[in-house]
């Protein structure tokens, strides 16, 4: 990419993003004579056949990486950034101005006889950090609810759903016959969800209003390719969140996922979003599976406790993660014993809860 810097992203400011290939160029023999997608699967297949005796035993389940971090999104805000950007409420820059976007942007507007509509994004969309309100294509009434704005959208969304149904249908034919679990990740971009156009959502490529939902035709596209999928903002709580930044609705966006996920039927991997070990936080992880699963005669879930540290082994947090554990897995005989310092400390099993689920921690 820096030999090339055509095939990385690019906003309307010219600035480069070198998290991801431009998907712009999915296709294009941009590496050496191969393309983008060539390259993704040749390097799946080679991780099968080094990996090959361990599939199905050992290695259980594949997260195949659609983005930036790992999810299907465009880096419309950088990775390293997205934890400030939750509670700054950055708007994000839509990822259109490479030339291989542009390119496929202009044939889209010529295609239905607007070629004024094929130059770029839209003008009108803000810097990074900027009241949605204030703004001519993001505000309630603003241009993203015009002609205009639903063709850019359409095309934008589209193209990153056909970046993903590339990669799923090339790792669905890959590790077939392997009896390992595909997994996909969706971004957990929940700090406009309260506002008409969630425009944090729009820039990262997903087409979800609050009058069009983006997330089905993502969830389908999982689903047809027996693809898990996975999203974090488990632990999250609107009230709390909104201390800081009153439109962000953590809850609201992951029911919504969840919601898609049960109405197309398809597994579910959560996570929580950062490290917080407190009890009300492992409740409100029990409550969203609860929303998942509650009412499914065979509900298919596994929750991954991401970004462990030595704080999780004080003796304090360690009775709190593993009173989690035993509510998350419905064991109804559990003891674990700590070594507290002057002897061991049983712990006594909880009631269980009344779904049935896996929990994986690293």
């Amino acid at each position: 990419m820096d030999k090339d810097p055509d095939v990385s992203y690019a906003d309307r400011f010219g600035r480069r993003s070198m998290e991801y290939i431009s998907l712009g160029c999915d296709v294009l023999p941009v590496l050496h004579g191969r393309s983008p997608i060539q390259a993704y699967a040749d390097l799946m297949r080679s991780f099968r056949d080094t990996f090959r005796s361990f599939l199905g035993g050992i290695i259980t389940g594949i997260q195949v990486g659609l983005g930036p971090g790992g999810e299907l999104r465009y880096p419309s805000c950088p990775t390293q950034k997205l934890t400030q950007a939750s509670r700054s409420g950055e708007l994000g820059e839509f990822q259109c101005y490479d030339k291989y976007m542009l390119a496929s942007l202009r044939a889209c507007a010529c295609k239905i006889g607007m070629r004024e509509w094929g130059y770029g994004g839209p003008i009108d969309a803000s810097s990074l950090m900027q009241n949605p309100e204030s703004t001519e294509f993001f505000r309630s009434d603003g241009s993203w609810n015009t002609p205009y704005g639903e063709f850019f959208l359409e095309w934008y969304s589209g193209m990153l759903l056909l970046h993903g149904e590339r990669i799923c249908r090339e790792a669905e034919t890959i590790f077939r016959g392997n009896e390992v679990n595909m997994s996909g990740k969706v971004g957990g971009v929940h700090w406009h969800y309260g506002t008409q156009s969630h425009p944090s959502e729009l820039t990262s490529g997903y087409y979800n209003t609050s009058t069009r939902d983006g997330y089905i035709p993502i969830v389908r596209m999982f689903g047809r390719y027996s693809f898990t999928m996975c999203c974090s903002c488990f632990e999250m709580q609107d009230a709390e969140e909104q201390q800081i930044n009153p439109t962000s609705q953590p809850e609201g966006f992951l029911k919504q996922l969840l919601l898609a996920a049960r109405i197309c039927d398809i597994p579910l991997e959560g996570e929580n979003y950062s490290t917080n070990l407190d009890n009300e936080s492992f409740q409100q992880v029990l409550k969203m599976s609860k929303f998942y699963s509650d009412g499914l005669e065979m509900p298919s879930f596994s929750f991954n406790f991401v970004r462990m540290d030595k704080n999780l082994f004080e003796p304090r947090n360690w009775v709190s993660f593993s009173r989690f554990l035993r509510q998350m897995s419905a064991v109804n005989m559990f003891q674990a014993s700590l070594d507290s310092g002057g002897g061991n400390t049983t712990l006594s099993p909880p009631s269980a809860s009344a779904f049935a689920g896996t929990v994986l921690a690293y």
